[in-house]
């Protein structure tokens, strides 16, 4: 059986793995943490709860470790991009955690809260910076961190930052960080997008996938119950009033529509607490505490705050509106069976949403087999829908919704894909790539990036 002590890793870096618990490594960590510690590009494909973080974070310290540099003003050696603030702090606790014996200063640059006492924070320079792409982009416009002695980029849950409407921020980003780099992409997804993302980032990667992609998680069970629309409030207030139940997050498709289950449920006597993009930081952090200690079993969230819930004891994911982008569903249920616990999984399906049913069972390649009616709640069950039939797809936007706040705010702003090109502008003209990587042992140069940078205003 393969221990840390059998990866190599720093031998302060395995104490505070130790310290932590953890004996055995998991596999996503079996397979990424070797080529890593050879400084070899990474695309890893895992699903959320299999122990991604610690894959990179290990690696990452133990070539810290073992190859020291002198802190510069500003200046930062590890960039890790998220696409959640959420997910921003899950990541920089991790790497305090596992540096608990190594000089590590860790920095988070998010949306949500004032500028300024991130600028001051980077004047010091960090070791490692965690940051949502928004909010770097800010950063860097005010030339407060220079990425000089960058050595290391990592870009975590990848295609959800795709999803949000990052990849404006993220090329803007990619424009100041050294080619001389060891990159490594993470994604529980594996769509076009992020093909298209590895081949233009990476360099001659090492591929690791510990599950086939877009599987959900093997401890859940899943289950549906097709109903009306008007019938949502009572079955999930049913669903809620289970005593078995410890900890519940329900997915809603929208900001207000979060903020409408939590009054729905207080008028069931059930405490809610809401979490989204147009809470403020203290807000969210609040809600999220309470969840994780228990004073309010129930967490009401859209999928653009979830990523970076890292709670233990949810025992139940409920999909009040399922996603209507099919791959968020796996990332949902992955809030449960967490840490080799079981977990359940319920969505709440009325005819309109039966097309993106199909799809997320497209994608998992499984059919989601249909509950039966809690006791009392029988007459709000619809009859199983024909799977023969032909659905279509319901009319309205298909990406996640649009945040009002600022690109600073870490949240998305724009549909995923390329930005346009604009109107009656000359196409960029590509550079030959560059002989040499400029790094030791005579590496070839990996492409630049081969778009022209543009002034922030």
């Amino acid at each position: 059986m393969t221990t840390f002590n059998d990866l190599g890793l720093d031998r302060m870096v395995i104490k505070a793995v130790a310290g932590q618990g953890y004996e055995t490594p998991t596999p996503i960590q079996q397979q990424a943490i070797p080529p890593l510690r050879e400084g070899r590009d990474l695309l890893g494909i895992a699903q959320t709860g299999t122990g991604k973080t610690a894959a990179f974070t290990l690696p990452t310290l133990d070539k810290m470790a073992r190859k020291k540099q002198q802190k510069q003003p500003k200046s930062v050696r590890v960039l890790v991009l998220v696409p959640t603030r959420e997910l921003a702090y899950q990541v920089a606790d991790s790497f305090k955690a596992y540096s608990k014996f190594l000089k590590c200063w860790v920095e988070v640059a998010i949306g949500g809260v004032k500028i300024g006492g991130q600028i001051r924070a980077l004047k010091r320079g960090a070791e490692v910076l965690v940051a949502t792409p928004g909010r770097l982009v800010d950063l860097i416009g005010q030339n407060a961190v220079n990425f000089d002695q960058l050595d290391t980029l990592i870009l975590d849950e990848a295609d959800h930052m795709l999803d949000l409407g990052f990849a404006r921020d993220l090329r803007k980003v990619m424009e100041h960080v050294p080619d001389a780099r060891q990159t490594m992409l993470f994604s529980a997804t594996m769509p076009k997008e992020i093909e298209a993302l590895a081949k233009e980032y990476l360099f001659d990667p090492v591929k690791v996938s510990v599950a086939p992609e877009s599987t959900t998680a093997e401890r859940v069970t899943q289950g549906v119950h097709h109903v009306a629309k008007s019938s949502k409030p009572r079955m999930l207030a049913s669903i809620l009033s289970d005593p078995g139940i410890d900890r519940a997050l329900v997915f809603a498709r929208t900001k207000h529509g979060a903020d409408a289950i939590v009054r729905q449920l207080d008028k069931a006597g059930i405490e809610a607490k809401a979490i989204h993009g147009n809470k403020s930081q203290p807000q969210r952090t609040k809600a999220l505490e309470a969840f994780r200690d228990g004073t309010c079993n129930v967490l009401i969230a859209t999928d653009i705050a979830a990523r970076g819930i890292d709670v233990r004891g949810v025992s139940h994911v409920v999909n009040y509106e399922l996603p209507n982008v099919p791959e968020q569903y796996v990332h949902r249920i992955g809030r449960t069976a967490r840490a080799g616990a079981d977990g359940v999984a319920v969505s709440l399906v009325t005819a309109d949403e039966l097309y993106y049913l199909c799809e997320i069972e497209k994608i998992t390649r499984a059919e989601i087999p249909v509950l039966d009616a809690p006791e009392g709640l029988e007459d709000l069950i619809l009859p199983t829908p024909d799977r023969s039939m032909k659905l279509v797809k319901p009319k309205g936007p298909q990406t996640q919704q649009r945040s009002n706040k600022p690109r600073g705010g870490g949240q998305g702003q724009a549909k995923t894909g390329r930005p346009a090109a604009k109107r009656g502008a000359a196409p960029a003209k590509k550079k030959s790539p560059a002989a040499g990587r400029g790094a030791p042992g005579g590496k070839p140069r990996r492409p630049r990036n081969n778009k022209p940078k543009a002034a922030r205003a």
